[in-house]
């Protein structure tokens, strides 16, 4: 169960939103540079884009839980 290790990691960093944007921020920075890889042909574990894509969803929904528990 290591998506739910994940999510409890993200979910315990509710309150601090500045590293959950840190954390997002990265995540996509890793996106981009897997899609390069992808397009050049330098990328060998193709299903890595996807993981990456579900945690960016993941820290964007953990993220907008912690607004919405804000109001």
């Amino acid at each position: 169960m290591k998506i739910n290790a994940y999510m409890e990691d993200l979910r315990s960093k509710k309150n601090d939103l500045a590293s959950l944007n840190e954390e997002l921020v990265a995540a996509k920075k890793e996106l981009f540079n897997l899609r390069f890889q992808n397009a050049t042909n330098q990328l060998d574990n193709t299903s890595r884009i996807k993981e990456v894509r579900r945690n960016i969803a993941r820290i964007q929904t953990v993220i907008a839980e912690g607004q919405a528990s804000a109001e």
